[in-house]
Formats: C-alpha cells, structure tokens, sequence
C-alpha cells in the first residue's frame, strides 16, 4: 500500500506515533488526543498510531509494525513508557515529544481533570498536534 503525498510522491509508510496510555492522567489524555488529531485530521494516511498495550503485552503483529517503522513517541511523564516500550520492541524512534516540556512551555495553561480534557488540556493537546503535525511532514519528506 502506498500513500499520496501532498506533491504527488508515494509515502510507503505512514510515520507511527506512540503515545502515553496514562489512562485517567490528563498528561496521557494530551497525549492520546494530539495522537488522534494528527492521525484522524491534520496528517490522515501520513500519520498512524496504534494501542501502546499492545506493545506491553508482546503482542508480534505490534511489535514487527513498529520495528519496521519511523516511530514517535510522547510520554506523559518521565517513566517514558512509550519510548521504552518501543525501544524494547526494536522500533525506531525517530523523534520524542514529552508533555511535561508542553507543560513547562506554557505555564498559563494548567489541565485540572483527568477523566476529560478540560479547556487548558484542550489547548496543550493541540499545541502538541501542531507539533507533532510538523515533524510527520518533515519526516515523510526525509523517506526515499
């Protein structure tokens, strides 16, 4: 499967973002959202995730997508268990985002809940899409 770049070219393979599982912390719910807004909006068939448990769990099908993948990783706090996660399942990580940097670059916005993202985790989240946006297109123009 090939998919259509902007200019015409084929991308082979959509860049794997990875993000945080963090479930019912609003750092992996940044992260999870951002991760769907890229993959669902700003960089569909550009941009592809899929379920960190998976990873976690050994499952092989997980494992051989993200070992033969340009792999980013966003970790909601400083266990890094995407990152991790990948490394022990021989990815390649290409770039690694953190949301506590997010955080420390934009000290006014201060998420409270963590069932839902609140209007400040709404921001941080698409802060950190816009980010993640521009480094899928600058890898997708880096593949052969």
């Amino acid at each position: 499967m090939s998919l259509r770049k902007s200019k015409g070219d084929t991308v082979k393979k959509p860049i794997l973002i990875l993000p945080c599982s963090g479930i019912g912390k609003s750092f992996g719910s940044i992260a999870r959202d951002a991760t769907f807004r890229v993959c669902d909006e700003l960089r569909p068939g550009k941009a592809d995730t899929l379920c960190l448990s998976l990873l976690v769990m050994g499952d092989k099908e997980a494992r051989n997508k993200v070992a033969s993948s340009k792999c980013i990783v966003i970790d909601g706090c400083p266990l890094a268990c995407s990152k991790n996660n990948v490394v022990r399942s021989e990815g390649n990580v290409v770039a690694e985002f953190r949301v506590m940097d997010l955080l420390r670059e934009n000290r006014g916005l201060k998420p409270k809940e963590v069932t839902f993202l609140d209007e400040d985790g709404e921001k941080l989240a698409k802060i950190l899409a816009d980010k993640l946006a521009e480094k899928v297109d600058e890898l997708v123009e880096e593949s052969p």
